[in-house]
């Protein structure tokens, strides 16, 4: 044998015993999986018997002990709710949920480019109806810049570890989340009472009528150059009113479990409140996203309404038909108010 062919060889050996010792080293601890699936019976006996495992299994059973600190669940050392509170929270919320807003934004961008905003038909007269009072407006934009400061801040605690640290780094980040959640718990049980007072206030023009089914059965008046009738409030408006009732009531409520914390709260119940709190807040967040198009960029004359009290008579025709010919025998033909001309006149709808 040649000293070439030996060489050969004793690489093809080496080269062997390498991939050999490799493939042991991956399955030999499949070894263990093999034991417990052919003596179940001995394995659960041996498991129960390590008094690490027992530790262990009781900590997650939330079995209490003592402890000198006060408060519910204080003996508890580890609360398995956390762990599945931890599951759903950096899972499906913080997995779907910037989906959602981003398809929102994404359908809305589509529509703009594709359809344009939506105009006011006819020429102007230069008549203006009262469409909100001052009290109504004042309220809207407090509540308004609130929701914009309280989703800013929810979403940067939210998703801010994987969007935000890349940007601002650890520091930057702990840094804008303290003072995140600072604005959104301080924020948070004023923006309560301005929802409440919302409710009351408008709950009587948004009730569901036969109006409003043919109102989305035409699409609303966001295709075409027809529009349905409507009332003071349309189909879309209600929808928004309801989405405040229903998800905007469940954040509210949520809210204040998690912002007051020392009233008797269980740690299974906080960790319940913010699981809900965030779901909820996420659509509720995407429906705004919609609102704010609509009574914006959207459709022309909106933010107009919002901003002065105002509506021309052209836009009132347009989209809240029923609602301008029961308010324009009691209000008149005013003309456009001038500058500084009190809000509150001529007579509130």
């Amino acid at each position: 044998m040649t000293t070439t062919t030996k060489r050969a060889r004793a690489k093809k050996i080496a080269l062997w015993s390498f991939l050999a010792i490799a493939l042991g080293a991956m399955l030999a601890p499949m070894t263990g999986y093999l034991y417990v699936a052919l003596n179940p019976a001995h394995a659960q006996a041996a498991d129960e018997a390590n008094p690490r495992s027992n530790y262990w299994r009781a900590v997650r059973e939330g079995n209490t002990g003592y402890s000198a600190v006060q408060g519910p669940g204080a003996n508890v050392l580890i609360a398995n709710g956390g762990h599945n509170w931890r599951q759903w929270r950096n899972g499906p919320i913080a997995t779907y949920g910037p989906w959602l807003l981003g398809v929102v934004v994404l359908v809305l961008a589509l529509y703009h480019l594709l359809h344009g905003r939506v105009p006011v038909h006819g020429t102007p007269s230069g008549e203006k109806v009262l469409r909100w009072t001052t009290f109504e407006r004042n309220l809207h934009w407090i509540t308004a810049v609130m929701f914009i400061a309280l989703a800013i801040t929810g979403l940067s605690l939210l998703f801010g570890r994987a969007v935000l640290i890349p940007v601002l780094g650890p520091e930057g980040f702990a840094t804008w989340a303290e003072a995140a959640i600072g604005i959104h718990n301080l924020i948070g049980p004023v923006f309560v009472v301005t929802i409440l007072v919302e409710i009351l206030l408008w709950i009587r023009h948004n009730f569901p009528n036969s109006t409003d089914l043919t109102w989305f059965k035409q699409g609303g008046g966001l295709f075409g150059k027809a529009h349905p009738s409507a009332g003071r409030m349309n189909g879309g408006e209600k929808v928004w009113f309801w989405i405040i009732c229903t998800f905007g009531v469940a954040v509210c409520v949520t809210g204040l479990i998690l912002d007051f914390p020392n009233y008797g709260q269980s740690r299974e119940t906080m960790q319940l409140a913010n699981l809900i709190h965030g779901a909820t807040a996420l659509v509720w967040v995407a429906v705004a996203l919609g609102h704010i198009y609509i009574g914006t960029l959207g459709t022309e004359g909106s933010l107009e309404g919002m901003a002065t009290g105002y509506v021309s008579k052209e836009w009132a025709q347009q989209h809240h038909d029923l609602w301008y010919d029961e308010v324009k025998d009691k209000q008149g033909t005013a003309q456009a108010p001038h500058a500084g001309a009190p809000s509150g006149s001529p007579t509130t709808p």
